[in-house]
This record gives C-alpha cells, structure tokens and sequence, in this order.
C-alpha cells in the first residue's frame, strides 16, 4: 500500500520515467513471447528457437538497467530526517522502491500478454498478417507456466536489481589491508595521515611552531605552541562534519540511499574495460570467420558484443574521468577548470552510461554492415529489439545526466550566491557535452569499425 500511495503521489517526471520502464518491459515480454511462440510453431529446431530466446537477452538487460536507474533518482524513496523513528529506514524505502520497480515492471508485461494476444487473434478471431505469423504459434493453445515464467522475468530482475543497487550500506569504511582496527581514543579506522611514533615530539617541532607563535598568545590564554599547531593543523584537514554527524570528504560520493561511502574508483576499471573491449573484439572476429551467409547470427556473436558492452561500460568512468583531467591540463581557466572538475567528480554517474550507449551504437553499426550484405533480413522483430535496446540506454543517459545534476544542485546554489553568472554555468556544460562528445565519438567509430570488419565479409 505504501508503495501504491508513493507512485500515486510522485510528481510527473518520475511518473514518465516509471512509464517509460513499463514500456522497455512490455517490448521486451513481447519479444520472449514471441520466442516461445517460435518453439511452440518450430518444434524440430529447437537450437534456432533457444538462439533466439538468448538474443532476448540483450533487452531484458537494457531494461533492467533503466529500471535501476529510474530507482535512484525517485525522490519519493530517498531517506529523509524522521523516517527512521517510524519504521522507514533504508532497508524499507529500499524494498518500497523494489516493489514500485516490479509494479512498473509487471504493467508492462500484462500489456505485452495482452498485446500477444491481439496479435495472434485470441481477442479479435482473427490474426494479423505479417512477417511475425511464425512466431505466434497460430492454433496451438499456449503453455501457461511457460507464459507466466517468461512474463515473471522481467518484474523480477528489475526488482531484484534495484535491490541491489539501493541495499543499505554500512558507512563505516573497512581497512583495505586487514581486519577492521581502531585508532586513538577509539576512533574507528585511521585517518587520512597516520601519525608515526615520535611525531609530536621530534626535535624542531615544537621550535618551529614557537617561532610562528605571536607575541602574547600564550598570556592571552591560548594554547601552548606545538598543541596550538597541532590543533591548527587538524582542523584544517579535518573533513566537515555533515548534518549527522559523520566526517564527510570532498571526494566522497553520496550513496543513494543517503548514506556516505567512501570514494569510488574513477580510473580503476579502466585497464579491466580495455581487456574486455579487446577480447569482446577478438570473440566477434572468431565468429565473423565461423559464421555460415545468409543465417542469424551465432551466439559467438552475442557473446562478443556482451563483453564489448562491458567493455566500454567499465571503461566509460576511467575516460570522463580522464576526459575531465584533460579540460584542466595546460594552464586552464575558470570555465575549463570548472568544467574539468564537475567532470571528475561526475564520472561514477554518467560514465557507464555513456559507455554503454557507445557500446550500443557499435553494436548497431555493426548490425548494419552484417545486414546490407548476406545476412538475414531485418524483421520486425529485430527493429522492435534494437528500438528497446537503445530507447532504454539513451533513456539511462539522460536519466543519469539528471541525478547528476540533482547532485549537484548545492554547489551550484553556493556558485550563484558567491557571484557566479548563470551564463557561465551554461558555458561550463557546454564544454563538458563538447569534450566527452570529442572523447566518445572518435572511440564509438574506431570501435564499430573494428566490430564490422569480422561481420562484413
């Protein structure tokens, strides 16, 4: 109930977003459907109808991507002061945006059954004509655990998914190179600069410190020199305290759960996205070699462009990250350096999905040069998979550009109110869109390229 007054009572872009999950979800149970109804009419080659069902695949994970991301930037889910003291803690907004997601997504699955059904004549008596008649399974009585099981798979990786991305997370972050241990005075963890032993009292430090002391400090009542030096230093590199409490980096990214993490990786996945570019790469050639003219493609073929899909999509946060290093190099102004910055701190959210809509305009060039030659004809089917496949990333795209933006709505505040003109933040994101599009369009066209070739021949 909870969960059906939030989406009642969302404001009507969530309310498009959630519709466009249902959407991707009905064309995707509509193309599984589809796929049983093939069985069901091809019983004596099931290898073609079981490659058919695996090309199902790449919607269904489109769609469960999209769904994740609309989870994360509904407002109506997000932890707010209070909610705890009556039971909606992180772990139930976390299964109340879990069950939202399986509703949209379940939505879309019924209006795929029914929209089956249309299509084979169950409703009206008679069937529609077309190049699909041989997926509809005319005159045969569908398998009902069959239809049920195909039309449960979607509400339940999206849900699922969401609740893996939205699950609580414990803020206190683990060491790195051991068990979990405490520091002085029961500080949990180190900090950022362990001291060694010895240090506050090395020989020249207190000296030092004297020596920059003002006349008078210590008979006004202030602290002694090095304790007064210390105390300075700390609270210049202590981390400001958020509005619980917890010490807060610059680096640190906000959950979305609302619970503070410790910093992720920008450059890390890097070299893992290169190596599996490169053997998503190696696995289409071998496929455009094995391949038989005139047939559907194999499922070498899906395999190299899943892990060219992955591919990019680990390497997407390592080259914004790397594009937004760029912008600042060689002397750079306010707007560059602006720009470069919201490009760093901005990477873990638009890189992956900018990633992966490369990955999936690769995909689709090559689909062209397999189809313009000797390849099998471009049905409806196909369109209706790839208009799925690419509806659902650009719409992840777009979606991640606006909880980027949401995030950063309190810099952008503290920017206006410092003095900043309006223009000159439009000119920032403008720099921003032109510098990924001089990073990404290059790669997307070297990479298609490379994924064609094998196709072509």
């Amino acid at each position: 109930m909870l969960a059906l007054r939030l989406t009642r009572a969302a404001r009507l872009a969530v309310q498009l977003r959630r519709l466009l999950v249902t959407v991707a979800s009905a064309g995707t149970g509509f193309l599984l459907l589809c796929a049983l109804g093939h069985a069901l009419t091809h019983p004596d080659t099931p290898g073609s109808s079981a490659l058919r069902l695996a090309w199902c695949a790449a919607p269904l994970a489109a769609t469960v991507y999209l769904a994740a991301a609309v989870a994360r930037t509904d407002p109506g889910t997000r932890p707010r002061p209070g909610l705890s003291a009556i039971g909606l803690g992180p772990g139930r907004l976390m299964a109340v945006s879990a069950t939202t997601t399986a509703l949209s997504a379940a939505l879309g699955s019924v209006a795929a059954l029914f929209g089956f059904l249309y299509v084979r004549g169950d409703l009206t008596g008679t069937p529609v004509d077309g190049a699909v008649t041989e997926t509809l399974a005319l005159g045969q009585r569908l398998p009902a655990p069959a239809v049920v099981t195909l039309l449960t798979l979607v509400p339940a990786a999206a849900s699922a998914a969401v609740a893996l991305s939205l699950r609580p997370r414990d803020p206190r972050p683990a060491s790195a190179t051991g068990p979990r241990r405490y520091g002085r005075f029961g500080a949990y963890g180190w900090g950022a600069a362990r001291e060694t032993f010895g240090t506050y009292g090395r020989y020249g430090a207190r000296l030092a410190s004297a020596s920059a002391q003002p006349a008078g400090s210590r008979a006004a009542g202030g602290p002694p020199s090095g304790e007064g030096a210390l105390l300075t230093q700390a609270s210049d590199t202590q981390p400001p305290a958020t509005t619980d409490g917890t010490p807060s980096t610059p680096d640190a990214v906000p959950d979305p759960t609302g619970t503070p993490t410790t910093p992720r990786p920008h450059t890390t996945t890097l070299p893992w996205g290169i190596a599996v570019l490169t053997a998503g790469l190696a696995v289409e050639t071998y496929a455009g070699d094995t391949a038989t003219p005139g047939t559907t493609p194999s499922a070498a073929v899906l395999l190299g462009w899943s892990l060219t899909v992955l591919g990019l999509a680990l390497a997407g946060p390592g080259l914004t990250h790397l594009c937004g290093r760029l912008l600042q190099a060689v002397r750079p102004g306010a707007l560059r350096l602006l720009a470069g910055r919201v490009l760093m701190e901005e990477s873990h959210r638009i890189g992956r999905p900018l990633g992966v809509v490369c990955a999936v305009a690769c995909a689709a060039y090559a689909a062209t040069a397999l189809y313009d030659t000797d390849g099998p004809d471009f049905g409806p089917l196909s369109a209706l998979g790839a208009l799925v496949v690419a509806g659902c990333t650009v719409a992840t795209l777009l979606t991640a550009a606006v909880e980027a933006k949401h995030a950063r709505t309190d810099t952008t505040g503290a920017l206006l109110r410092l003095g900043a003109p309006p223009a000159t933040l439009r000119a920032a994101a403008a720099v921003r869109a032109g510098a990924l599009l001089a990073l990404f369009a290059p790669l997307t066209v070297i990479v298609a390229q490379l994924a064609s070739l094998p196709l072509a021949r």
